[in-house]
């Protein structure tokens, strides 16, 4: 019961600090030819414009750590949607390795988008990661580009001119990107050091750091979305009196709250009685250490890359062979794996829908175009059976072991990748995914597994999970 009460008090907490900062922001949906665009304003804003560009494999709902505290300063914000990404229908194309190829398509989405959306006065920009590229190579086209925000730059086009008003944000835990920004800002007076402002002529330039952040929880620092803030203050001359809530730790804590209340919901489930599923240590040793070793070995040959999502067939095909040879292994020694419980699989996949829910309205999409229903089908022929067997294996398997069970299927994955490093290294991007599911979802799983058997958690959660590998990365049609 204390668990529970927990759990609630975590999940109001949170949800009415998510709220307070979306209190008195008008968001109304557009769009830019097939592009998804968001308006995120107060009734009587008149500031400038912002166009804010998320990274790659993210989504509007991702950049909402930034637009908010904008849009409740008084600018007009608009975030967006690149090819393939989120809720846009079309692919992204053409060579992702190339200047000319996939950058110059989404340079020109980004162009036709501040052309849709440009006013009189100059348009400020902000953006992450891969947009950070795109955003500069924007700036350097154009004249009505003013103030720019980039977060975890990289960019190679910014020089020693370009862009004028610049801001680089990085987080204390990405060293490379730190680096770079300190490179950018010496590029206008050589002696700067990180937190300083530097300018010469025209050029003003400030590199900062967020700290206690890495790639992703940089978008939710309220140090460097309080600096996006006075920097295009700055340049304004505007003076905003907002607070940066802690939305970052809120999204936590919404999405911790649903996890650790499943756990009590979890034990309304009807017992069922089964023996204990307990694998000699041979046994457990065989369990991981030969699909590992032999699924890369047979998957990566066989390739069939089909589906429009990069590595997502890989990926499928992956989950398949890995799965079913644990469940051979586990038929073969004659586990038992108790009842299937359709109460079981309604209350988990309901839980997962509310998680869902939560996720994608403050955090990253979580729902698919009808595009990628069919990739989310095709997913399941793999995440099924290897869900099944996950799950048969981890219900009364202690921590260490259900910690050597997922790890043995990242590294599997890691093995596939250096057989194959150029076709298949986006796989390392989808390791940080796999791991969240574990967390969120595989404890979830467990919950309901320990009462009403693996077989309704195991189906489940392969369901849950390829939905969320076939919403997680870009459409590409090469």
């Amino acid at each position: 019961m204390i668990r529970l009460l927990l759990a609630l008090a975590m999940i109001v907490a949170s949800f009415l600090t998510l709220e307070a900062a979306r209190r008195g922001v008008a968001i109304m949906p557009l769009q830019v030819g097939q592009t998804p665009v968001t308006r995120y304003a107060k009734a009587d804003a008149d500031g400038p414009v912002v166009v804010v560009a998320h990274g790659f494999a993210g989504s509007q709902q991702m950049m909402q750590g930034y637009v908010l505290p904008l849009a409740r300063a008084g600018y007009r914000v608009y975030v967006f949607e690149f090819l393939g990404h989120g809720r846009h229908p079309a692919p992204m194309s053409g060579d992702v390795n190339a200047i000319d190829g996939t950058t110059r398509l989404l340079v020109a989405q980004t162009n036709a988008v501040v052309d849709a959306l440009a006013a009189e006065e100059s348009v400020a920009l902000i953006g992450h990661s891969m947009a950070t590229d795109i955003l500069v190579r924007v700036a350097a086209e154009r004249e009505d580009i003013g103030p720019v925000a980039l977060i975890s730059a990289f960019s190679k086009a910014i020089d020693a001119t370009t862009p004028e008003t610049l801001l680089l944000i990085a987080g204390a835990w990405e060293p490379g990107l730190r680096s770079f920004a300190g490179d950018a800002l010496r590029m206008v007076d050589a002696r700067a050091m990180e937190g300083d402002t530097v300018t010469n002529g025209p050029v003003t330039r400030r590199a900062v750091v967020a700290p206690f952040t890495e790639h992703v929880s940089v978008l939710q620092s309220r140090v460097g979305r309080g600096e996006a803030l006075v920097w295009l203050d700055r340049a304004y001359s505007r003076d905003s009196a907002v607070t940066t809530l802690p939305t970052g730790w809120a999204i936590l804590g919404l999405l911790f709250g649903l996890v650790l209340s499943f756990g009590s919901v979890a034990k309304l489930l009807p017992a069922q009685e089964r023996p204990q599923m307990v694998l000699t240590a041979k046994q457990f040793a065989i369990a991981l250490l030969i699909p590992a070793a032999l699924t890369p070995l047979i998957a990566v040959p066989l390739n069939p890359e089909i589906l429009p999502v990069l590595v997502a067939d890989y990926l499928g095909l992956h989950l398949f062979i890995f799965g079913l040879i644990q469940l051979a292994l586990l038929w073969f020694w004659r586990v038992k794996a108790g009842w299937f419980s359709l109460v079981a699989l309604a209350m988990l996949l309901l839980w997962c829908v509310l998680f869902g829910v939560a996720l994608d309205r403050y955090a990253a999409n979580f729902w698919p175009t009808p595009q990628r229903l069919w990739i989310i089908a095709v997913m399941m022929l793999g995440a099924v059976p290897y869900m099944m067997a996950d799950s048969i294996l981890t219900t009364d398997a202690g921590f260490l072991r259900r910690l050597a069970i997922r790890i043995s299927f990242l590294a599997s994955l890691g093995i596939a990748v250096v057989l194959d490093f150029e076709g298949l290294f986006f796989l390392i991007m989808i390791a940080p995914v796999l791991v969240l599911f574990y967390l969120v979802f595989g404890t979830m799983g467990r919950a309901a597994a320990v009462r009403a058997g693996p077989l309704s958690s195991g189906l489940a959660l392969g369901l849950v999970l390829a939905w969320a590998l076939g919403v997680s990365f870009p459409l590409f049609q090469a």
